[in-house]
């Protein structure tokens, strides 16, 4: 998977282009600040950008080409953030250290995705948010981005079953247009969630 991204990462500029996720930019300012967790950050449009709004933000990636790029456009930016070359399949998150933790259009098989999920869970502090904008299986009609793995992409339901000990705070499934460099471009099938665990 790692060769994959590099691949794709070698490519001249930025795949998904250097703006955030129109969806990370809409609700960043609602969570709680602190330590902010990115899984499959790539090229670093998120983690840079809300690391310019006071997250300390460690950004994860398989692959170290992209996570360069994050780190130059961080420099370009003037902030920086931590980087982890990493597996997602067997990617540490100790219980109760994160205060956000973000994926967005970070698709994996289900035998990766279900197990980082209870370690998502568990890994963020009472009070901490998990943000998720990822492709539902009706995006397959679109082929404006995503993977062609139907058990790569999610539905709101899947989401609830495998983050269950969070409170959803938003959740739902729309079409909207998706403007994300060459590689995400025109209307897309998505779901999106903020949710919360609980306090106590």
């Amino acid at each position: 998977m790692s060769t994959f991204w590099n691949d794709r990462y070698n490519e001249p500029g930025y795949a998904y282009g250097t703006e955030p996720n129109s969806f990370v930019v809409e609700i960043a300012r609602d969570l709680p600040p602190g330590r902010l967790l990115s899984l499959g950050e790539g090229e670093g449009r998120n983690g840079v950008y809300l690391a310019g709004l006071g997250f300390a933000v460690t950004a994860v990636d398989a692959s170290d080409v992209g996570l360069t790029k994050a780190r130059q456009l961080a420099t370009s930016r003037g902030v920086s953030l931590e980087t982890v070359v990493a597996d997602l399949s067997s990617y540490p998150i100790p219980p109760a250290s994160w205060d956000v933790i973000l994926s967005i259009f970070c698709h994996l098989p289900p035998s990766v995705r279900l197990p980082l999920h209870r370690r998502v869970v568990d890994g963020l502090k009472p009070g901490g948010h998990f943000v998720l904008e990822a492709y539902t299986p009706e995006q397959l009609t679109y082929a404006t981005g995503g993977p062609g793995d139907v058990s790569m992409l999610l539905k709101l339901s899947d989401l609830r079953a495998e983050l269950s000990g969070l409170d959803f705070i938003r959740a739902g499934e729309q079409v909207r247009e998706v403007r994300e460099g060459t590689c995400h471009t025109g209307p897309a099938s998505v779901v999106q969630i903020i949710a919360r665990k609980p306090s106590s």
